[in-house]
């Protein structure tokens, strides 16, 4: 494949990986590095265009990330977003960036006056509903540059946008790439043909790339591959299995904390589609290793250690040579393991064994691998099943142990709550469903007696790459029709309705 036509420098932001995923979406390669790897990265790709993304550090920091200021000198074609903006203005003018005040910060959705007759705007309204999350300002234009951008007015005015004197040098104080930023794809879209980039990317020269990369890695070696029964791990699959054969053993864990028939189905979808399976039973490993911990990420770490164990007595038995993973650049992200991003959450498949893991998808987003698994003509359970986090119910038993039993609650009640809104044709609408069990015991009333029990939380979201989410609203007539069947049982008195948007939360609560 041709090499990347843009590179990526995080600087640490959350979003640094969705810009590369919006890119592929508009159909262009990209890379990401990190600012202590940008050298290498360029001399290895030479891209036509750079994108400095955001990050929550300040430019006037001791040990602030930077680049070199030769880079802005006209042999790329620069967008800086939000901290790229920032740095981009304080390598030309070291007194240009300022902390904002009250009204300056801008953290969540903000309406911004653009100039649209530039072509970085080109096809949007002279208003923009975009999406922020900065705390230092731009107060200051850098020598020759043009305000193409504002929000606010008077005192509170913030500059949300700035271009060079040949336009080579673009900066935006707002964050394109977030779908809360209403411009479907303009902005970043309008800057690949500023930057004279051609689309270079769709799902068949990425399955290409993905066969290329596994066998180069493997080789002539037998591999493991950990499938889950969801999206990634079961394309990821079907990808390698046609040109593996027998160097390919899939195995999945059952792990106790799994939806109810969830193994059977996986089973059930994996025959259909012709890729070979195993079942390692493993409920009572899981069960004793996490115990009594209640802790979040302790509860992971426990996880990731009974993961790894289990897994390593396969890589014995079989002899295996290579563990291969369908790990998702979310996944690094959260995990503090792309770029400079700060750890969110431990994810079990970034666990290290004994033998070279290969991770094809890091590259990839959720929606990505939905439009490959769609292009393999894989079945719509598969290619459009809901995400379910691979320690499954464990984290979803919220402030007491899981026990078997617990579990079994929480396996009910969203068994039911699926049911019904798939009965109520609203499942579809929903990216993932998230039913959990809060251990906080609360007075109720069950047959004129009190009841001290628990309560289940429904969270339904919907996103298109699980970076950010928002809060799919029920009908009211739904959400009664859920808490009326939910507290039916004997352990649960209370539904609680979670419509947090992320951020601030996590599309799990563990």
């Amino acid at each position: 494949m041709n090499k990347p036509q843009f590179v990526i420098i995080d600087f640490g932001s959350q979003y640094t990986t969705i810009i590369a995923r919006t890119l592929a979406l508009l159909g262009f390669r990209s890379v990401i590095t990190s600012p202590e790897k940008l050298k290498e990265c360029l001399a290895e790709n030479s891209p036509k265009a750079l994108i400095l993304s955001g990050g929550n550090a300040s430019v006037y920091d001791e040990n602030a990330p930077t680049i070199p200021v030769e880079l802005l000198n006209g042999d790329y074609y620069v967008l800086g977003i939000c901290y790229g903006m920032q740095l981009i203005a304080h390598l030309l003018d070291s007194s240009s960036v300022q902390k904002g005040n009250t009204d300056q910060k801008g953290y969540g959705p903000m309406k911004i006056r653009i100039n649209n007759e530039e072509r970085i705007f080109a096809d949007l309204q002279t208003h923009l509903n975009a999406w922020t999350s900065h705390g230092d300002i731009v107060a200051n234009l850098p020598n020759g540059f043009e305000e193409i951008a504002s929000s606010g007015t008077d005192g509170g005015k913030v500059i949300e946008g700035i271009i060079s004197p040949l336009g080579k040098i673009i900066a935006l104080q707002f964050h394109p790439e977030v779908i809360q930023t209403d411009d479907d794809n303009s902005i970043l879209k309008n800057f690949a043909g500023i930057a004279k980039c051609v689309p270079d990317w769709n799902s068949e020269n990425a399955i290409d790339e993905i066969r290329n990369h596994v066998l180069t890695e493997v080789g002539g070696g037998r591999a493991l591959l950990g499938l889950s029964g969801g999206v990634d791990s079961t394309t990821l699959a079907a990808i390698l299995a046609p040109i593996m054969g027998d160097n390919l053993v899939s195995f999945i864990i059952d792990h106790g904390g799994m939806r109810e028939g969830e193994i059977e189905e996986v089973q059930a979808t994996m025959a259909r589609a012709g890729i070979p399976i195993n079942v390692v039973k493993a409920s009572s490993r899981f069960l004793k290793t996490i115990g009594k911990a209640t802790d979040p990420e302790e509860k992971r770490k426990r996880f990731m250690k009974a993961y790894r164990e289990t897994f390593e007595r396969i890589i014995s038995k079989y002899r295996i040579t290579h563990m291969i993973q369908g790990t998702l650049a979310t996944d690094l992200i959260e995990s503090g393991k792309k770029g400079k991003s700060a750890l969110i959450k431990s994810h079990h498949n970034i666990v290290d064994f004994s033998i070279p893991k290969v991770e094809p998808l890091s590259h990839l987003f959720k929606h990505e691998i939905r439009a490959i698994a769609r292009s393999l003509n894989l079945d719509a359970m598969i290619a459009e099943r809901k995400p379910f986090p691979g320690p499954g119910l464990y984290l979803r038993i919220l402030g007491i142990p899981a026990t078997r039993n617990l579990i079994k609650t929480v396996q009910w009640a969203d068994k039911i709550v699926t049911a019904i809104l798939k009965d109520e044709n609203c499942y579809d609408e929903i990216s993932q469903l998230v039913v959990a069990l809060d251990g906080t015991k609360t007075t109720g009333v069950k047959g004129d007696a009190r009841s001290l029990a628990y309560s289940i939380i429904v969270r339904p979201i919907t996103t298109s790459d699980f970076m950010t989410v928002k809060p799919m609203y029920l009908a009211p007539h739904v959400m009664e029709r859920i808490t009326n069947e939910i507290t039916k049982h004997t352990l649960v008195n209370r539904v609680f309705w979670d419509y947090t948007p992320k951020p601030p939360a996590t599309t799990e609560f563990e």
